[in-house]
């Protein structure tokens, strides 16, 4: 008996390694779109402001992370802050102010993430993206859409698998899985719903926030079985160091897909006879 290494080739991912640029007609507000620099679009990873924000610096944000085989886009608030002109680049993903300027005391973002649905849509349906390579980070107000996001998605793919399942009962079709997104990232976001379906969204979640705000995590196990929280001990807005950056970067790292480049081989060890 002897030791040999022998050389697998493994099998390749069938679809294209590049995505096309979202078409704007089809994208309800401005965007960034930014392919990956690698050259290899295996995942897909949106960008979501905070209030008073547009999608520019997001969408810079996005590039300057490098994440590997990670096309990035970044998409602006639909609607304006009230008493703010289009030079002020200062926009809402959902109602946030009552006619005196007050802030509202339960905010509904149900319109931004019927927005979110025709971007989806888009991607998904028209562009091939599935489900399980799109990512979500959202800061502030973003984050939290992007956490009623995760959940909205899995409920509308549940009602999907129930739909097919009794299709297969009475003409005996073959039944679908319902598809979570691949992971969601929120960054002093809270959730404002109160999740009561059943089963829980298994899409991972990471809620990273400062001491100066509540801590999201426990509601978001409501809706979500796989959460982590990363509390940043000084108050602040965004990540800004490298330090502040890691834990979100870990969790990428465990949770981004990475497609088998052509011309790779596995080496397996193995005994032959000699």
């Amino acid at each position: 008996m002897s030791n040999e290494m022998h050389l697998r080739e493994p099998a390749q991912n069938s679809a294209p390694s590049t995505k096309p640029a979202p078409k704007q007609n089809k994208v309800p507000v401005p965007f960034v779109y930014h392919p990956s620099d690698d050259g290899t679009d295996e995942n897909l990873l949106i960008l979501l402001h905070g209030l008073g924000d547009s999608h520019e610096p997001f969408g810079n944000l996005g590039r300057s992370l490098k994440l590997p085989q990670t096309a990035t886009l970044a998409l602006r608030g639909p609607d304006l802050l009230p008493y703010h002109v289009p030079s002020d680049n200062a926009y809402q993903w959902f109602p946030t102010f009552d006619q005196l300027g007050e802030m509202l005391s339960d905010p509904n973002p149900s319109s931004a993430l019927d927005l979110l649905d025709k971007v989806l849509a888009h991607l998904v349906d028209e562009f091939g993206w599935p489900p399980s390579r799109v990512h979500l980070f959202g800061f502030a107000q973003g984050g939290t859409v992007a956490a009623e996001y995760g959940m909205r998605w899995w409920r509308k793919e549940l009602e999907r698998q129930r739909q097919e399942e009794s299709a297969s009962d009475s003409e005996g079709k073959t039944t679908v899985t319902a598809r979570p997104l691949a992971s969601i990232v929120t960054v002093g976001g809270p959730l404002h719903s109160y999740p009561t379906f059943s089963p829980r969204c298994p899409t991972p979640i990471l809620c990273w926030y400062r001491p100066d705000l509540p801590n999201p995590a426990q509601k978001m196990r409501k809706g979500y079985d796989h959460v982590q929280e990363v509390r940043i001990g000084k108050p602040g807005g965004m990540p800004r160091s490298r330090e502040e950056w890691e834990p979100i970067m870990r969790f990428w790292s465990e949770h981004l897909s990475r497609r088998q480049m052509e011309g790779l081989y596995e080496i397996m060890s193995g005994t032959a006879s000699a």
